[in-house]
């Protein structure tokens, strides 16, 4: 959903936790009544593991007068994950596809050499007023996966391994943590989990969960090594230590991370490539219309950004 024209996001206080590597507080963009937090990227921190883009949609009500309406776009290079807490959306993308992601799917669209899709409020519930809340995150690509054929799957809530345990609950959305599995494809090697601890609990993250690592917080503050952080805050922690998160008063967040990206990316606008002249390449194809036309949506389309 990177149509979202949010601004940087940009480093936060000096922190005295040592294993906290970098605090970064999003830039919040108001669209329509939707308010989106960007967190990643930002100068001082680009990925996290594969993670290079990390969006948070609402919580907010639409209003039936200015429902979702993403016009299609395009991508090149990543996968996108979308992961809604609440509400729902309609996807259509260039292969095909047409979808209505609800909460607890995950959609893993994978642009490959390229894809165009759109986001919008389902037709059938524009009526009324519409809840809205989730994530959106993108997947930068391997390099030797960066022009891969495009692809689309989409994996309901009820087939997401769970946590159970003292103090805490939670989904493994990508990858393993806690002995659970998940069967969503990695392209790369991807940690991410919804995470909820019950008031007073505390959580262990271990240094081999991933290479590197990080938290988002959704609801209620945390605590980490004595110092509290409030909601919507990324933390990147150092690798190799453990982490223990508490919450005082209960909390919800995502973990995520991954393993450490062999070559440097960029990111413009909807591209991300290992390769600067390839990015151009896609801007000229979308400005002379030689992306492909999404089934169902045809009539509309997002102009490539001036700048």
């Amino acid at each position: 959903m990177s149509f979202f024209p949010g601004n940087d996001p940009e480093p936060g206080d000096a922190i005295a936790v040592d294993s906290i590597e970098t605090l970064i507080i999003p830039r919040t963009s108001d669209i329509g009544g939707l308010e989106v937090r960007r967190a990643l990227p930002t100068a001082k921190r680009r990925l996290v593991g594969p993670f290079i883009f990390f969006d948070r949609m609402g919580p907010a009500i639409l209003r039936p007068t200015d429902p979702l309406d993403v016009r299609p776009h395009p991508h090149i290079g990543l996968s996108t994950v979308t992961y809604l807490f609440d509400g729902n959306i309609r996807h259509r993308d260039s292969l095909g596809t047409e979808m209505v992601i609800k909460p607890g799917d995950v959609n893993l669209m994978t642009a490959g050499r390229g894809i165009v899709h759109s986001e919008r409020s389902p037709e059938e519930l524009r009526t009324q007023p519409l809840p809205i809340s989730g994530l959106q995150t993108w997947l930068a690509l391997p390099d030797h996966l960066e022009e891969i054929d495009p692809t689309f799957a989409n994996t309901e809530a009820g087939l997401l391994p769970t946590l159970e345990e003292a103090g805490f609950n939670g989904r493994v959305v990508m990858g393993e943590f806690h002995g659970a599995s998940s069967k969503v494809k990695q392209h790369a090697e991807t940690l991410y989990v919804d995470i909820r601890l019950q008031p007073g609990a505390h959580i262990q993250i271990p240094a081999h969960a991933a290479e590197e690592r990080a938290i988002y917080t959704l609801d209620g503050p945390v605590e980490i090594a004595g110092q509290i952080f409030p909601a919507d805050r990324l933390l990147a922690f150092r690798p190799g230590d453990e982490i223990i998160i508490s919450a005082p008063e209960g909390a919800h967040f995502m973990l995520f991370g991954g393993a450490t990206l062999s070559s440097k990316r960029y990111i413009w606008w909807n591209f991300v490539s290992s390769s600067k002249e390839r990015i151009e390449q896609a801007k000229e194809e979308w400005r002379t219309g030689r992306f492909d036309i999404v089934p169902g949506d045809e009539e509309e389309f997002i102009p490539l950004p001036e700048n």
